[in-house]
């Protein structure tokens, strides 16, 4: 990845992000190939005019910064994310901003901060904190993972703190968020389950289901009850059966669900992943990071909420068990193993990566593809498809003539 030249490492500068200075001249990046929501320009052009992508009428007047044997893409919109750069969403308010940053110099321009399985006074105050670097634009919102989860399929989660989907506590988390949760993962088939679906649909907030033991007839009702999201599918529920479904069936089937995936080489056997690409379609598939703080930190212990973790090769499991404990991918990695590895088509790919994630949280007029009038969010990508350069905003996060 380029790093400015004279500017600050990540160490140095802890949570503030360094960029260039702004400039007054529209910005015109020509020559790439620019991947838009119709399909991909060979010789592309977009223009940027502050923070906005502008239509091409004010190239004329623009700084021209030749960009060919490069993809252009949309920013990428991570829905479920713990941390990286070695701090945690668990943390204060300049751990979330540095792992904020961190996954940002690797393409991620949106985020939604996840949270793991605590206290509930503790999630109240974590949500407290999350919903004011929410307000200030840093975050696109709050995904509570959790404690309302099958002790079954807890993964690493503390079975001691998990506890039934009670409607009146789902409440306390989401008022706790000020307007700002955008997702609560369930495992609905617990008691409590289906009304708690059905609480979150009425204050706009995405039903997840995950970390469940549900059947497939159970899932069935939730989807029904008004659940949108498969929380890492495949992940954390029961396995696909011929004559017992369970969860996957379910959730791949129904044209209302999106399915997250993560796409690390890890949690997905190659198989699966195609197998939800070819059932749900590129439309209706997320990918995420589920990144815990080691993401873009290395190898060495950590904490997942109050559970241990060793990450070695990149691999995260609880130092207690061995379940798998997030993961320790950043998008950009996603982005060239669904290319390189899965062989699936770039667009099919943006899409998981800015378009569907950006129209599931309600954010499509603003960000996920590059058409004028949205935030000038976008990633500049070599021919091997790693980062050159990440804009946010009209402001270099990554900036590729520095590098």
């Amino acid at each position: 990845m380029a790093t400015p030249s004279g500017a600050p490492d990540a160490a140095s500068r802890g949570s503030a992000a360094w960029a260039p200075p702004a400039t007054t001249r529209p910005q015109v990046l020509t020559g790439a190939r620019v991947v838009l929501p119709t399909g991909t320009v060979p010789d592309g052009r977009v223009t940027v005019d502050g923070t906005r992508i502008a239509p091409d009428t004010t190239a004329r007047d623009g700084n021209v910064i030749d960009v060919r044997g490069h993809w252009l893409v949309p920013g990428f919109v991570d829905l479920h994310n713990h941390g990286g750069g070695g701090a945690s969403f668990a943390g204060t308010a300049d751990d979330v901003l540095k792992a904020v940053h961190t996954h940002r110099r690797h393409g991620t321009t949106t985020l939604v901060a996840s949270t793991v399985t605590d206290d509930m006074d503790v999630l109240v105050r974590q949500a407290g904190l999350l919903s004011e670097l929410a307000e200030q634009g840093d975050l696109a919102g709050i995904h509570f993972e959790g404690p309302f989860i099958s002790p079954c399929r807890k993964g690493a989660h503390s079975e001691e703190l998990l506890r039934d989907p009670d409607p009146a506590e789902v409440r306390k988390l989401i008022d706790a968020a000020r307007g700002r949760a955008t997702m609560v993962t369930l495992a609905t088939e617990l008691p409590g389950g289906l009304d708690s679906v059905r609480l979150l649909a009425e204050h706009g907030v995405i039903a997840a289901v995950g970390h469940t033991d549900a059947t497939y007839e159970e899932t069935v009702r939730a989807i029904q009850a008004g659940a949108t999201v498969a929380t890492h599918l495949f992940n954390a529920m029961p396995p696909l059966g011929h004559r017992a479904p369970g969860p996957i069936a379910a959730l791949l089937e129904d044209e209302r669900v999106t399915v997250e995936l993560i796409n690390d080489g890890v949690h997905l056997h190659p198989a699966a992943l195609e197998l939800a690409f070819h059932r749900a379609g590129a439309a209706r598939v997320a990918f995420i990071t589920d990144a815990m703080d080691a993401a873009g930190a290395g190898d060495g212990r950590y904490l997942l909420g109050p559970l241990e973790v060793e990450v070695s090769e990149g691999v995260a499991r609880l130092v207690e068990g061995g379940s798998i404990a997030g993961s320790t991918l950043t998008l950009d990695r996603a982005f060239k193993r669904a290319v390189t590895v899965d062989r699936l088509p770039v667009e099919d790919v943006v899409a998981a990566l800015s378009a569907n994630p950006a129209r599931l949280l309600g954010m499509d007029d603003r960000v996920g593809s590059l058409e004028p009038g949205k935030d000038a969010d976008l990633v500049l990508l070599d021919e091997d498809f790693d980062v050159r350069g990440v804009m946010r905003q009209g402001v270099w996060v990554v900036d590729p003539r520095l590098g």
